[in-house]
């Protein structure tokens, strides 16, 4: 691999796991120059793989923003989607849809244990958080923990290894908002507010402890 193939594919993953970013903050984050990076993108465009549009914040020049095409998406590894595509099809086929939910739950299952065992000695929601996201990393999901400035945090997925399935069955979406919360605790919040399938580039989740009910000390 060259060395241009290789700023090209840093260039590509930081879109996928930053979004939208202009040549500037490229260069600055990959540590280069924007115009090395600015010829980087153009080719990357030819190749159909970044786009670029304007964004304007204040009175001033509107800003170029590159950010990753559909066929750019298609770059990272959707694991082994043919096969998996008909294995749901055969399952509905041979077994209907009240197959398909036993599939899933049993999946479901799978997980929370799998996951479970993960975060099993982290006390903290931040640790349990930073254990979870490294598991799925591992699995594809080039998962992060954010903080988040009003308190609590956003675990965010910017891959989906299994997105072609989702699309195809997305009672597997349903269940990932199940296995997390199972894993974390009934006394930890989670809903999602980026998802992947709705158009997001990535699904994101805002997580929190629960309020206390009214009248329970928190000492208790």
């Amino acid at each position: 691999m060259s060395q241009d193939d290789r700023s090209q594919d840093r260039i590509l993953f930081l879109l996928k796991t930053r979004g939208a970013q202009t040549a500037a903050e490229i260069g600055a984050r990959l540590d280069m120059t924007s115009v090395g990076a600015r010829q980087h993108l153009l080719k990357l465009e030819t190749a159909g793989l970044v786009e670029s549009e304007d964004r304007r914040q204040g009175r001033g020049r509107p800003r170029k923003c590159w950010r990753l095409t559909q066929q750019g998406h298609g770059r990272f590894p959707d694991r082994h989607s043919e096969l998996t595509l008909e294995l749901l099809r055969s399952t509905r086929e041979l077994f209907g849809e009240d197959g398909l939910e036993r599939l899933i739950e049993h999946r479901e299952h799978a997980s929370i244990a799998l996951y479970r065992r993960a975060v099993d000695g982290q006390r903290s929601l931040r640790g349990k958080l930073a254990a979870l996201a490294d598991i799925r990393s591992r699995e594809g999901y080039m998962a992060d923990v954010v903080a988040e400035a009003r308190g609590g945090f956003l675990f965010i997925e910017n891959h989906c290894p299994i997105c072609a399935a989702a699309m195809a069955c997305q009672g597997l979406c349903r269940s990932e908002l199940t296995i997390f919360r199972a894993v974390l605790g009934k006394e930890v919040a989670i809903e999602r507010i980026d998802h992947i399938l709705a158009g997001a580039r990535r699904c994101a989740y805002r997580v929190g402890a629960r309020p206390l009910p009214v009248g329970r000390s928190s000492r208790q």
